[in-house]
């Protein structure tokens, strides 16, 4: 992919982009006393609570809390070997708080200087650029949407910290921003203009200072590398003033009255990235964010609801059903199918939290790009989220494209399974993809009911289409549900599967959704033993995002298999990694167009990538859109 096309460029583009505040001062406010990058490992619910209370106040760009997370840094807490799960971890729970907080802001992967290893010679360079490479990996493996060098000493190791990541990756931008000193330049001496030439030579899509000596000097820096004209686009961080120490507490002078107008003067000088740096607060970023809104520097693309007093979700009016019981119209999925024609359904995981606007919105961009349905989990992996119910038919209402929505048979006994049916069919809803579940785990602190697994499920939902409950009462007017199932090609005991695949079709299923499968030899064996299959089938396309992402899928994701030749081929990829995951998803829908019982794909987009999977979809319909 076109990383000028990036949707945090584009968002630049727009209007500022407000970014976060310091992430120790807020975990100390919160009760932390420990060192910051530890917190993710030790009490990663403080550090999801910062993020949450910083997109709340109206940050669009959250950072990671891995400032120290790489190798040398780790070390002092002798967690030197655990630089993956810092990141990785961290990468997530940022991703969380978005989630929770249903809110359309970016996730950026923040990698901080050597430190001392670099600066007494201990490590050379090419240490360095190992160390930053491992952490921006396990970054980007968390899957992190922009990267932030920050509070680089040196040009020097700015550029160590470029090249590592333009070496994991070609597709996340870089924003790189280096520390000032009261003179004006880098504690290394670099001055503004040099740093801003050179690092839009070595490719930075974003260059600007951060942390320093306060407001008013990062003001005078920015202005000089304003004034050196290059294509990067200005960022701008500073501290709250410098500090004093009182009763052995950083004290930072500089008011959240003082940021709101250090915020518009940062616009005024061209800056398209604001945020703060150590002292900064929640508090600060609300008032920057109410000044940058009062006078028109909002960011268009901002989440609408965060930012008022609380937020406006109340859902559209649902059109009441005729008295007669007038049917619903036939949903476009089904007709597609019926027609013969190759299409495509995307998933969409429900929000953590209350807010669906970037699920709706996903929505629409998939919507815009052809998709025919969107699919919608239902507390996919176990973890508690919105009810899929529920955003469908929100998406339904406001994206103008039909759901498929997930039900698993965990979490409901049979009485609450039919009721939620008949609860979804009178708003609507047609389409169910019927599942068994997963287990959750412990400290989900839930237990599981599966009066009936997937196949038994599959058969209450044709008792409702044929106008009688479970236990043979009738409901009046039948139901009309397209019964959707789930099968595995890449099984460990796959005659275990295709048994139980044999058991949904018997039972009266409507349509297959594949797992993702990698191979089409794998595939087209599995269909060959199954038999002859008179419903259509979705084979499940997941693009690939990188290497690691690959490794992680074949290893740590049940039941998915990547085979030898498609790792081989990420590895060789290099920092193009999604731009060849993308191309094999591509190539693989070409071929399973060939395969006679493949009616369509099935694409699970990876960290909520949407546009990706947009682009996969455009380009298998691009014929009809």
């Amino acid at each position: 992919m076109d990383r000028q096309n990036h949707h945090f460029l584009k968002a630049l583009a727009a209007g500022v982009v407000l970014g976060d505040g310091a992430t120790g001062t807020g975990l100390r406010a919160l009760g932390w006393g420990g060192d910051n990058d530890t917190t993710v490992l030790e009490r990663p619910e403080l550090a999801r609570a910062l993020h949450e209370a910083y997109i709340a106040a109206g940050a669009q760009l959250i950072l990671t809390n891995t400032f120290t997370s790489n190798r040398s840094q780790l070390a002092r807490d002798g967690l030197g070997d655990r630089v993956r799960d810092a990141n990785f971890t961290a990468a997530r729970v940022a991703r969380d708080a978005r989630e929770i907080a249903g809110a359309d802001v970016f996730v950026g992967g923040s990698v901080g200087p050597i430190g001392r290893d670099l600066i007494v010679g201990a490590w050379t360079v090419e240490d360095a650029e190992s160390a930053f490479e491992e952490q921006i990996g396990a970054l980007v493996e968390g899957g992190v949407d922009v990267l932030v060098l920050e509070s680089m000493p040196s040009l020097r190791e700015a550029e160590a910290a470029l090249r590592a990541a333009r070496r994991v990756t070609a597709d996340h931008p870089l924003i790189v921003t280096l520390d000032f000193s009261a003179d004006l330049a880098s504690p290394a001496g670099d001055e503004a203009t040099e740093i801003a030439r050179r690092l839009d030579a070595a490719g930075a899509d974003v260059i600007g200072v951060n942390c320093g000596v306060g407001p008013q000097a990062a003001l005078d820096m920015l202005q000089s590398m304003a004034g050196a004209r290059v294509e990067a686009r200005l960022a701008v961080k500073p501290n709250a003033g410098l500090p004093r120490v009182v009763e052995g507490r950083l004290i930072y002078p500089s008011s959240p009255e003082y940021f709101a107008d250090f915020a518009l003067r940062a616009k005024d000088l061209g800056a398209a990235l604001i945020g703060g740096c150590c002292g900064t607060t929640v508090e600060h970023v609300r008032a920057m964010r109410e000044a940058l809104d009062a006078t028109g520097g909002a960011h268009a693309g901002r989440p609408r609801a965060l930012f008022e007093g609380r937020p406006q979700l109340d859902p559209p009016a649902l059109d009441e059903p005729s008295a007669a019981g007038g049917d619903v119209p036939t949903p476009r999925l089904r007709d597609a199918l019926e027609q013969g024609r190759f299409v495509v359904s995307v998933e969409i995981d429900p929000p953590r939290g209350v807010n669906p606007r970037k699920a709706i919105e996903g929505a629409e961009m998939l919507a815009r790009a052809g998709a025919d349905a969107i699919n919608i989990g239902d507390s996919p992996m176990a973890r508690v989220r919105m009810s899929a119910l529920s955003l469908a038919v929100r998406i339904e209402r406001e994206a103008g494209i039909e759901t498929i929505i997930h039900q698993t048979t965990r979490d409901r006994n049979l009485m609450a399974l039919q009721a939620d049916m008949l609860g979804a069919h009178a708003l609507g809803i047609r389409t169910v993809l019927a599942l068994t579940g997963d287990p959750p785990p412990d400290a989900s602190r839930s237990s599981t009911v599966w009066d009936v697994d997937a196949v038994g499920f599959i058969r209450v939902l044709r008792r409702l289409n044929e106008g009688i409950d479970f236990a043979g009462n009738s409901i009046g007017r039948p139901t009309d549900f397209f019964i959707a199932a789930a099968a595995n090609p890449t099984a460990a005991d796959v005659e275990l599967e295709l048994g139980r695949v044999r058991a949904k079709l018997e039972a009266g299923c409507h349509l297959l959704m594949t797992q993702p499968v990698y191979d089409l030899g794998t595939l087209a064996r599995f269909f060959e033993r199954l038999g002859p299959v008179e419903v259509p089938v979705l084979a499940g396309v997941l693009p690939l995002m990188s290497s690691r992402h690959a490794e992680f899928i074949h290893n740590e994701l049940a039941g998915v298999e990547v085979p030898d030749a498609v790792r081989t081929r990420m590895r060789d990829a290099g920092e193009a990694g999604a731009d060849a995951g993308l191309a094999i998803a591509r190539e693989h829908t070409d071929e399973l167009r060939t395969l006679p019982f493949v009616s369509g794909i099935y694409v699970m987009p990876s960290f909520g990538r949407y546009e990706v999977a947009a682009e996969l979809v455009r380009q298998t319909t691009g014929a009809r859109v």
